[in-house]
């Protein structure tokens, strides 16, 4: 039986994708995106389900006019990335009640031209660092304070860990940092602060420091990297950082952007289709386009959901 939704554009799984005048939209809106990810997981997942849908990386310079764009071609949903998380909120109709508490949303469902924001962010961070050990009440620096460090901030706060927020702008980080009743501590600190002197069970850079092209940057010397901490980056291109490269060097326990990268896109396609994702496929199949070799036909799993 064929799954409920967009008429399938072709009925045998391996075939070539056909785009036809029922194709429906969906795409990453950010600026950079050539780099996303997006596009090859949410592409995989329809072809495997059958769904008559594309997904496409806009890169945007004006947002205002690509909500106008979203809206007047119907583009069904849309992934929000850096730098539009936090900016776009004012512009939407409505917005789920996590992604406002947090400020910040990444995922746009578009009903009928009323466009509902959503934040799959902070469930896919803190599923990618309960995947190493269990957050309640650990010491956690968030290096950070964008839509990304404040969907992860919030989701700390609930998990009753002790959170310093450090970020390179004092107002955004003093701002953050008072929405969640914790520290603030200035991102050049860092480099005149010795080992001893930093308290954290774990480091996570939620900055684009060390995102391709920028590779060789890191937010955090690599001093004060000690031996039992976990260190998580949310930059998954290239996928080991020079944080998580010093930070195995340490000894520490890390997690690499993929982690979230594929547990907030499986609650994306949730949110959009009904149907779940198999986490750990996704990832293997992202490994694979990573490294540049082809994936299986039926790789992407898919389980029942909703609807």
């Amino acid at each position: 039986m064929l799954p409920v939704g967009p008429i399938r554009s072709k009925l045998v799984a391996g075939e070539n994708e056909m785009i036809d005048a029922r194709t429906e939209l969906y795409g990453v809106i950010g600026n950079p995106v050539h780099h996303s990810l997006s596009p090859a997981i949410h592409n995989r997942a329809f072809k495997q389900l059958g769904w008559n849908a594309v997904y496409l990386a806009f890169e945007v310079k004006d947002l205002e006019e690509a909500m106008k764009g979203i809206r007047g071609l119907g583009v069904k949903g849309v992934s929000v990335t850096i730098p539009f998380k936090t900016e776009i909120v004012p512009l939407l109709d409505k917005v789920e009640g996590l992604a406002r508490k947090i400020g910040a949303v990444n995922t746009i469902v578009n009903q009928g031209g009323k466009l509902i924001g959503y934040n799959t962010d902070s469930d896919g961070a803190l599923r990618a660092l309960e995947g190493k050990m269990n957050l309640r009440g650990r010491k956690i620096v968030l290096l950070g304070a964008g839509g990304a460090a404040r969907a992860i901030g919030f989701g700390l706060k609930e998990k009753d860990c002790h959170l310093i927020i450090v970020n390179r702008s004092k107002k955004r980080g003093e701002s953050l940092s008072r929405g969640l009743g914790c520290d603030y501590l200035p991102l050049s600190s860092l480099d005149k602060m010795k080992a001893e002197e930093l308290e954290a069970d774990v480091i996570i850079n939620a900055t684009s420091l060390g995102m391709y092209p920028r590779g060789g940057e890191t937010p955090i010397p690599k001093g004060l990297l000690k031996k039992g901490m976990t260190v998580m980056d949310v930059v998954y291109q290239p996928l080991w950082t020079r944080l998580l490269r010093e930070a195995k060097e340490r000894g520490c326990v890390t997690v690499n952007g993929l982690e979230m990268l594929v547990r907030q896109a499986a609650a994306q396609f949730e949110i959009w289709t009904g149907r779940r994702l198999e986490v750990g496929q996704i990832k293997k199949d992202l490994l694979r386009t990573l490294r540049g070799e082809p994936t299986k036909p039926r790789s992407v799993g898919l389980k029942e959901g909703k609807g």
